[in-house]
């Protein structure tokens, strides 16, 4: 079985999805709703491994008390444990957070970069977070991947990897590049709404006749 779609076939899946799915809203905002670029990234960094409710409870929470690098730094890291609870793993979030913060402020003056390099190079922020602040705080044209994107990309055959900071790399590589504006909205919509972990709706599918997926899992059925 072919384990990477061909460039031909990446474009007409790209086309299919721009049909099919809403793309980017007028409302969308950056991650968790955040208002600036520095509350975007602690709450990536608070959204690891948690469900986006609990991940809000601990965002109001935590900046409540703060909202500046500056700020938060005032406080001592078990009231930021306490505040972040909800999202889990908060001991470990909370020392994450306060090396963030003493980065940004050593290196950038408090200022978040713009650039991935400049994302990744701070305590806590991985390629996701990175991209996805570039791509909704920073208006930058990135495919951010989470776990739907990287589930869908590697069922159709978009990318082949194992885990999502490769799946990142592939996309960057083999997308069109008018893609890249709309393509992580395209995707995450299609994993939400057909292309889902379980149960994936294969006849309700705009792409179900290019997925390798489907051509080596379903198509007998």
């Amino acid at each position: 079985m072919a384990r990477l779609l061909e460039p031909a076939a990446v474009e007409t899946v790209y086309r299919r999805l721009a049909e099919a799915m809403p793309g980017r809203t007028a409302g969308a905002k950056g991650p968790k709703g955040q208002p600036d670029a520095y509350r975007s990234c602690v709450s990536c960094m608070l959204s690891a491994q948690s469900l986006d409710r609990n991940t809000a409870a601990a965002t109001r929470a935590l900046f409540a008390l703060a909202t500046t690098p500056e700020d938060m730094l005032e406080l001592d890291d078990r009231d930021v444990a306490a505040a972040i609870k909800p999202c889990g793993l908060y001991n470990n979030k909370a020392r994450n957070i306060r090396r963030f913060n003493e980065a940004l402020l050593a290196e950038h003056g408090g200022v978040v970069p713009d650039t991935r390099e400049g994302l990744m190079s701070l305590p806590g922020i991985g390629r996701k977070c990175a991209d996805i602040v570039m791509s909704f705080t920073f208006g930058q044209d990135v495919i951010a991947v989470d776990t739907h994107v990287h589930r869908v990309c590697n069922r159709i055959g978009l990318t082949d990897a194992k885990v999502a900071e490769k799946t990142a790399q592939q996309l960057e590589e083999r997308s069109p590049q008018w893609t890249l504006a709309d393509g992580h909205f395209w995707l995450i919509q299609f994993g939400k709404r057909v292309c889902t972990s379980r149960a994936p709706k294969c006849a309700a599918c705009p792409v179900s006749d290019l997925c390798l997926w489907y051509a080596a899992n379903r198509a007998g059925e």
